[in-house]
């Protein structure tokens, strides 16, 4: 069996007996809290009979970074078949699956048929490991992108031990892909949840497991000497989309306009690290760097299946509001971006696709680095 001997996870796991005693409503969130520990918990085993797709080794990497893809739907559909072309043309080394894995609310345990609908089967003979980040549509229960159910995310990290391709060992976890490379990805749900965790201490913005996680990103991120260190999530720190940038989420009052992600990337991420990869937003966005972020660059990659342009989420747009500089940015077309990396260069494509061809078109191309 395929050991990950170059990944560090971390995060509670529970019991799946527990987590579906609270698939009712939102009391939910309290499900196995006694079973969510005080530290950071061991990532979850491969299941027998279960080989992994190998990670990246040293030397160049080619990244498809896709985002908010989990509909099943005739769009995602298009998107992958795009990606499939590219990789026949140029392969990938990987993914990173921005979040939202499964719309609407996420699975219901970690046998889901949605985890074949939804992941699978859209992207078969895309057959490299695909690290994904949690997002609030995989945990909600009141409402569609609530984010109130948190535990249900471990559903998504206990589909890690039986499938090949999808790679989230814990809720949060670093991947080291090259002696250049290391991507951390990172669980900001709690702190962007509509519904706060009120029965459910663990995940509250300054509770446990948010600590846990604190305290983990900054011992990794000084330790690594990896000359390109990515932060990957869910929600962004900027966005010209509709969602807008951390702080000032969809226009809304504090606490739920994300000010808590907002001092999480200020006190833990920014001028630590090269690049910020998050969907939430449904479009494309190369933002450039602000004093803000002390030289790292945000990217949003999260029109997979939906675009904001086209009535998805933040179908309003930014209206001006907190706008930044972008070197290239789309809100209503589908498409997904190709990260190439090496020891000296970083270098970003942007892919569009017609969702009537399912055809790819390249509409940016720079080095980043």
């Amino acid at each position: 069996m395929q050991q990950a001997r170059n990944v560090t996870a971390h995060g509670p796991n529970m019991g799946r007996r527990e987590l579906l005693a609270g698939a009712a409503g939102v009391a939910g969130v309290v499900a196995g809290a006694s079973l969510l520990g005080l530290t950071p918990a061991q990532a979850v085993p491969v299941g027998d009979g279960v080989v992994k797709f190998p990670l990246p080794g040293p030397g160049s990497a080619r990244i498809l970074v896709t985002g908010d893809a989990g509909t099943g739907s005739s769009t995602q559909l298009a998107v992958a078949n795009a990606a499939r072309e590219f990789h026949a043309r140029e392969p990938f080394s990987m993914a990173v699956g921005l979040g939202d894995n499964i719309y609407d609310s996420g699975p219901s345990d970690e046998q889901d048929p949605q985890f074949a609908a939804k992941f699978e089967n859209p992207n078969a003979g895309l057959d490299f490991p695909w690290a994904m980040v949690l997002g609030n549509h995989d945990t909600s229960s009141v409402f569609p992108g609530d984010g109130s159910w948190l535990a249900r995310g471990n559903f998504e990290v206990a589909y890690h031990a039986s499938s090949p391709r999808w790679w989230m060992p814990s809720r949060y976890y670093s991947l080291r892909i090259d002696p250049a490379v290391e991507f951390f990805v990172l669980d900001l749900t709690p702190l962007a949840a509509i519904i706060p965790p009120v029965l459910d201490p663990q995940f509250s913005v300054d509770g446990p497991y948010m600590n846990a996680q604190r305290a983990w990103l900054d011992g990794a991120l000084a330790a690594s000497s990896a000359k390109w260190k990515i932060v990957c999530t869910h929600h962004p720190y900027l966005s010209n989309g509709g969602h807008g940038n951390a702080g000032s989420y969809d226009g809304l009052p504090a606490p739920f306009s994300g000010v808590a992600v907002k001092a999480f990337f200020e006190q833990h991420v920014l001028g630590r690290v090269n690049f910020i990869l998050s969907g939430h937003d449904h479009s494309l966005q190369v933002l450039e760097p602000t004093t803000a972020t002390k030289g790292t660059r945000q990217i949003v990659s999260g029109a997979a299946a939906k675009t904001s342009g086209s009535g998805g989420s933040g179908s309003s747009g930014s209206g001006g509001r907190n706008r930044t500089k972008a070197l290239y940015e789309s809100q209503d077309k589908l498409g997904f971006m190709v990260l190439d990396l090496t020891p000296s260069a970083a270098n970003l494509r942007v892919v569009t696709v017609d969702p009537a061809t399912g055809r790819g078109t390249q509409v940016f191309d720079q080095q980043l680095g």
